[in-house]
């Protein structure tokens, strides 16, 4: 019987929670003694606990009550989600009735959420800098500057002839785009010169280059900023013609102003936007004193304002994004509007979110969910598809991909590779399906994408255009017929960079799909494995298949445990060669072998059916995309108190027709989202000081 969905979970556990309150006993002792630890003892500890085996550092015959069961989180949750995916029992052991199993995950999904509930706070997020993606958008927005601070090539998509118009909730037919990373000349465009930028923050592992335990800030960093900061205001580029707020912040006032009121004024509210809260009346008035004393000193008025502005985006309280301790209720409501700016925007709210927030509104679920709607039209949008998209679909690793040019030689056209159209497809399909408010299951199968003139030919038979744009590079709206090319898992793009120069690896692409689709990445695997050899040996290694070749080499027992995982959802791209390409025989004359079962239950021939085993599960896609989402909101990796939230996330999609908008929406109404500053973090930001930096 197939794994039950989200909804299924939620009904059950509803279920078993109206029973305990009729007849409490059953969510007490009882609950374990009489029913979870035989089922323990009959499947389980064989391998956990039984002569001292602890495999995953699991021993349950160490847990001998219920409250030692629920007194670990992490290890109840652990003990769930193996469950949940069918990686428990082991293939070779006896699995558990369905009956059995079913009232398994619902006990167990019951102990989590009252476990949960009885906690008062969500894990915080540590204070962290922004990125320097949010930096440079935050530059630019604070300004309104009309040109780039300077070129982010981690910003993969090239957006030629301003095609992205999220308020018309339509994509055009044809447009122009092209590679910043690997497009001839795309990282040259109008920005400030004589501005560098400070180096580019990693991706974390299974995660994003916002997560605030990645981003620190050294001394020397500091340093960094500090030149940054003048190198911007003091770039020939800068000035009345690129800066959208220079007649209000760095012009000369009227001669009939009085100008320290004047530059009071312009203060307060250039704080006010630059540090995301109402200036404190302390701080608007150090600046203040250090631009009186500028001009005093005969510096221009200008120059003098320039100072004030580069000591502003030095400030940790710009730089840093955390809840600061203010009035207890209008705090929730500014935390709120960067929480959400940078969510969506990449950058520093808006004049409309602060001045919701300074009203107390923001927090109104209604008040929210209308701006919600509003940034979501708002082609600031862009940002969220420029950094997000990319990150989750770990669409960098396409950029090292270099198949080999022998066995591939129309990869490569002059001096550039075909990868650089490839990138941008699943990027043009994630952005459909966000503008058009598409269904988030067309992420896995779509009856549409955007090809380029080198795609259409790439998809046809692999061989070269005669149109092999390099720089603004024409793509148009394609209808697909042939379900093997819908929706982003099988693009050219991902079939490449999971694949080495000389074979595809379909380890790798299991992995890729575990954790990108089903967000449950594997463990490392251990060092002492040796790497599958490139080149076989001997006339019968020559005969294997690529499955044959595997089968011999995880035959460790410590392998084996992972592989009968993610192998079935590596095995059903081998269809795909290493460059993308449908194949039905390997080069020795083998057959291809794509068969395999997704989690225990869903058996599948082919490609075709492995999509549909995945949209069989959609409430399990549905959720893991949420939780990638949250992780992208919030800056941190989910935790066991997001739970319950992801689980009304994806029961709230499901019920808007799975629609992108919906489960970005349900994302930011949800509670993690909207927490309140804890206490610790209150008190952190209370003790923050700041230095007046040196202009």
């Amino acid at each position: 019987m197939p794994p039950r969905p989200i909804s299924f979970i939620l009904n059950a556990a509803t279920f078993a929670l109206a029973f305990a309150t009729v007849c409490p006993k059953a969510s007490s002792e009882t609950l374990f003694t009489d029913f979870l630890k035989p089922v323990f003892e009959e499947n389980c500890i064989q391998c956990h606990g039984k002569d001292d085996k602890e495999e995953g550092d699991l021993n349950l015959l160490k847990i001998e009550s219920l409250d030692d069961l629920t007194g670990d989180l992490e290890r109840l949750q652990t003990i769930f989600d193996v469950l949940d995916f069918k990686e428990m029992p082991p293939e070779e052991e006896p699995p558990l009735s369905n009956e059995t199993y079913e009232r398994v995950l619902s006990e167990l999904k019951l102990l989590l959420e009252k476990s949960i509930a009885s906690q008062t706070t969500f894990p915080q997020t540590p204070i962290r800098r922004m990125n320097r993606f949010q930096y440079s958008n935050a530059v630019q927005d604070l300004f309104k500057l009309k040109v780039e601070v300077f070129t982010l090539p981690e910003r993969m998509l090239r957006e030629h002839g301003n095609y992205f118009e999220p308020a018309a909730g339509i994509m055009p037919e044809t447009l122009k785009a092209g590679s910043r990373p690997l497009g001839k000349s795309q990282l040259i465009e109008p920005r400030l010169a004589g501005v560098a930028s400070f180096p580019q923050d990693l991706r974390a592992e299974h995660g994003f280059d916002n997560r605030g335990d990645h981003l620190s800030l050294s001394p020397l960093l500091m340093e960094s900023f500090l030149k940054l900061s003048r190198s911007i205001v003091e770039s020939n580029d800068f000035n009345e013609k690129s800066c959208g707020i220079w007649d209000s912040f760095f012009a000369q006032p009227n001669r009939e102003e009085n100008i320290e009121l004047a530059i009071e004024k312009r203060i307060q509210a250039f704080l006010t936007r630059a540090f995301r809260r109402p200036a404190e009346t302390s701080t608007v008035n150090r600046y203040l004193k250090h631009a009186l004393a500028n001009i005093e000193s005969g510096e221009s008025f200008t120059d003098s304002m320039k100072s004030v502005a580069a000591a502003a985006i030095a400030s940790p309280r710009f730089l840093y994004l955390y809840d600061r301790a203010m009035e207890a209720d209008t705090s929730t409501d500014f935390a709120l509007a960067s929480r959400l700016s940078f969510f969506l925007w990449g950058s520093i709210p808006d004049e409309r979110l602060i001045e919701l927030a300074e009203k107390g509104e923001l927090h109104n679920s209604n008040t929210l969910s209308k701006e919600v709607d509003r940034m979501l039209s708002d082609e600031r949008l862009k940002r969220f598809c420029d950094s997000f998209p990319s990150q989750w679909l770990q669409l960098e690793r396409i950029i090292s991909s270099v198949p080999d040019p022998d066995l591939h030689p129309n990869f490569y056209f002059a001096k550039y590779r075909a990868s650089m159209h490839m990138m941008l497809e699943p990027l043009l399909v994630f952005e459909t399906i966000l503008i058009e408010n598409r269904s988030i299951l067309e992420l896995i199968d779509s009856n549409f994408s955007y090809r380029s003139p080198l795609l259409d030919s790439w998809y046809l038979d692999g061989g070269q255009s005669n149109r092999r744009h390099a720089t603004s590079i024409p793509f148009d709206r394609v209808v697909l017929e042939d379900r093997r090319q819908g929706g982003v898992i099988t693009t050219a793009a991902v079939m490449t960079m999971t694949s080495k120069p000389t074979r595809t690896q379909p380890i790798t692409r299991g992995a890729w799909i575990a954790s990108v689709i089903f967000n449950n990445p594997p463990e490392p695997p251990p060092a002492d494995v040796p790497p599958l050899p490139e080149k076989e040996s001997g006339e019968v290694d020559e005969n294997l298949t690529l499955r044959e070749r595997f089968e011999a080499h995880r035959d460790k027992p410590e392998c084996a445990g992972c592989h009968i995982n993610i192998d079935p959802l590596g095995f059903a791209f081998e269809n795909y060669g290493p460059t993308g390409l449908w194949r039905e025989t390997y080069e020795n004359g083998r057959e291809v072998d794509s068969a395999g079962t997704l989690l225990r239950d869903y058996p599948f021939q082919n490609i075709l059916e492995f999509k549909d085993a995945i949209l069989a599960e959609k409430d399990r896609f549905t959720r893991a995309f949420a939780g990638h989402l949250l992780t992208f909101a919030l800056g941190r990796e989910t935790e066991i108190a997001d739970e319950p939230a992801l689980d009304l996330i994806a029961s709230e999609t499901a019920s808007n027709a799975y629609s992108m908008q919906s489960i970005i929406k349900q994302v930011i109404l949800s509670n993690p989202f909207r927490r309140k500053p804890t206490d610790s973090n209150l008190a952190m930001a209370s003790e923050e000081t700041e230095p007046m930096p040196n202009p």
